[in-house]
């Protein structure tokens, strides 16, 4: 009953949806009691229980103690008492051991219960389950080693969806990373900062005025990331980009000031529309948002809190711009 009534009373406790309500059919069923030990001659690297040498804890059970054990529970109350509760993030197989069993743990010791509890899908490998047995299990570090930390965290959470299962393979994930990271954002850095320089001397010249509406784009992604959508975070970001790259071929910013026209104004806006994409990246790449940030002025380190940070026009006027190499190399 008491898990009912949480369920009921907060509807976005287990995300998503269906699998809240998955929880609940599961509980209205009826629980039963169970054995939080296991024989040691058993599992005798089981974790030795308390005054009896001849079981070990089960396993569920000490795991999920981990949450509340490895910030100095009971011992040290402030350390728990600054980050318990927090969001818990698990696979669709741990949707029980989470958001039940873990819930009436903490019910029975009397603790606070857990914010949120986010379930995702599994990672498939050209459509089959990941395996020993077939050989097709992804090697994490090998990837990485191959392609960089950023442009593996950019397919995981840009191509693949948050609620249910999806797909890696290596053909998706090298059209993703070439669409989207060297012909988006790694061109329209390239582009912009270029141009700066080029026609603005390598400094932001002085002006104002968002062309991009990204108060819009802000709130969108507000959102999108409150709810877990990590994959339509990644999509409002690459239409930004888009949406950037379409005003210059629009704007021509190279003939106009070739025919002597003032392009401050937009080269302005380009570079401010830049800073907002460098902000927006910051969780989902970080290395690569740093890198545009600073090519722009922006100092990584002084940044306050990004709510404070996306207003429009935070730039600073006449600041150098400073040109590396490109940010993402072609494959």
């Amino acid at each position: 009953k008491p898990l009912l009534k949480l369920y009921e009373e907060r509807p976005d406790f287990v995300v998503p949806a269906n699998r809240l309500e998955e929880i609940k059919k599961f509980v209205e069923r009826g629980l039963e009691d169970f054995s939080i030990s296991r024989l040691k001659t058993k599992m005798p690297w089981g974790v030795p229980a308390p005054n009896d040498p001849d079981q070990v804890m089960y396993v569920w059970f000490d795991a999920l103690i981990n949450y509340v054990s490895t910030l100095g529970w009971p011992q040290d109350e402030d350390n728990f008492s600054t980050y318990w509760p927090g969001v818990q993030v698990a696979g669709k197989d741990n949707l029980r051991q989470q958001s039940a069993m873990w819930q009436a743990m903490l019910m029975s010791a009397g603790l606070p219960l857990s914010k949120q509890i986010f379930i995702h899908g599994f990672i498939t490998v050209e459509g089959k389950k990941m395996s020993k047995s077939l050989g097709n299990v992804v090697d994490p570090y090998e990837i990485v080693s191959k392609y960089g930390t950023d442009a593996v965290r950019f397919y995981l959470l840009g191509a693949l969806p948050s609620y249910e299962d999806g797909d890696f393979s290596i053909v998706r994930f090298e059209n993703f990373y070439t669409a989207h990271l060297v012909n988006g954002v790694g061109n329209l850095t390239s582009r912009i900062l270029t141009m700066i320089e080029k026609y603005s001397k390598g400094k932001i010249p002085s002006t104002s005025g968002d062309i991009f509406e990204t108060d819009n784009f802000w709130n969108g992604y507000k959102t999108a990331l409150h709810e877990y959508h990590f994959e339509k975070t990644v999509r409002l970001v690459n239409n930004l980009v888009t949406r950037i790259d379409e005003v210059i071929s629009e704007q021509k910013p190279w003939e106009r000031a070739k025919n002597g026209e003032d392009i401050s104004a937009l080269l302005y806006q380009l570079a401010e529309g830049l800073r907002q994409i460098g902000l927006a990246l910051l969780p989902i790449i970080p290395a690569a948002a740093k890198k545009i940030l600073s090519q722009l002025g922006v100092s990584v380190e002084s940044l306050k809190i990004l709510e404070e940070e996306k207003e429009w026009g935070r730039l600073k006027e006449y600041v150098e711009v400073s040109k590396e190499k490109i940010l993402f190399e072609r494959l």
